[in-house]
Order: structure tokens, then sequence, then C-alpha cells
């Protein structure tokens, strides 16, 4: 247990334990915070915005060169 060994699969874990990593930078967690919400609330909503505006354009233009979808007129 204390050499740093998997006792299931024997990987080699270096020996790292949650205690000798060192603590985070301050305002990290608030960094963090701040990403995840621009993302969340900004950056992801105009994305899909955008993914759905292209799929819509590109199907009007092949509607303007191909013709509406649908059987052949009789």
């Amino acid at each position: 247990m204390g050499t740093g060994r998997d006792r299931h699969f024997g990987v080699d874990d270096g020996g790292l334990r949650r205690d000798d990593l060192p603590p985070p930078a301050p305002g990290t967690r608030r960094r963090e915070l701040a990403m995840f919400l621009m993302l969340a609330v900004f950056i992801w909503p105009v994305l899909s915005v955008a993914v759905v505006g292209g799929y819509g354009f590109a199907v009007w233009m092949s509607q303007l060169i191909m013709g509406p979808p649908g059987p052949p007129p009789v």
C-alpha cells in the first residue's frame, strides 16, 4: 500500500498522493468559474446558433440550385 504500487493491476502510480500535490494558485477557482460561465452563457449558445444557421443556409442554397424537395411536377 505504501509502495505506490496498485494492488490489483500492478501499475506504478509514482507514489503521488493528494497530500504531495502543491496547493492551487490563489484565484484559480474564481478563474475556472468565470471561464465556465463564459462558455456556458456566451460561447456555446453563439456557436449553436451559428451551426444551425449555417445548416439552414446550406439547405436554402441547395434548394435554390436543385429546386424544392419532393416528387417531380406532373
